[in-house]
């Protein structure tokens, strides 16, 4: 038995189609958007429609802009000579919130997995390669420590090193406040290997 009329439950199950939005979070979301204001719904549907006629790649580093290069890549403060290599526009995003990194990115848009099928070349690796033919002192690889991650890097780090490039790896370790014991090994590891000195 349909509880809602059609329109409403098409709202509810197109909603419900967004990443990590079950059921019960598309109908929080319909009732919401059904009892906003027309012009808050229709400045909510103008921007969805924008974004998705405009947003595109930046030619240089492949995050997510609507103009040709992104304002990072575009900046002139930006250190060009840096890049730092994230899986997804989410990590670059997350990198630039510390405010203390000034190179640029390169986004792969994914990760190595020949367990899921997804191969060299249907990340941005040609890409990056062509990048570092102009004037890169270091690649900082910054994939997550997955298994797919680490094969992204290694990946990436034996491609690159023959080029005098030098090719550095994110720290990855102990989250703030977390207790040893519950920590796997390979980030135990990972967290010594990664010590600084205080």
């Amino acid at each position: 038995m349909d509880l809602y009329s059609e329109q409403v439950n098409r709202l509810v199950e197109e909603l419900g189609r967004l990443p990590g939005i079950g059921h019960k979070s598309a109908q929080r979301l319909a009732y919401h958007i059904i009892n906003m204001p027309l012009d808050h719904v229709k400045a909510l549907s103008d921007s969805i429609m924008n974004a998705r006629q405009n947003v595109k790649y930046c030619k240089e580093c492949f995050t997510l802009t609507d103009k040709d290069v992104c304002p990072i890549c575009a900046s002139a403060n930006r250190d060009k000579k840096t890049i730092m290599v994230v899986e997804t526009p989410r990590d670059l995003s997350a990198y630039e919130r510390t405010g203390k990194y000034n190179g640029v990115y390169h986004v792969l848009h994914g990760a190595i997995s020949p367990k899921l099928g997804v191969g060299q070349e249907d990340i941005k690796l040609k890409e990056l390669i062509v990048r570092l033919r102009e004037d890169v002192e270091e690649l900082i690889i910054a994939t997550n420590s997955g298994v797919e991650g680490e094969i992204t890097a290694m990946y990436i780090s034996k491609l690159v090193k023959p080029t005098g490039i030098t090719v550095s790896r994110i720290a990855s370790g102990i989250p703030v406040g977390g207790d040893l014991e519950c920590i796997d090994e390979v980030t135990l590891l990972r967290a010594l290997e990664g010590r600084v000195h205080i």
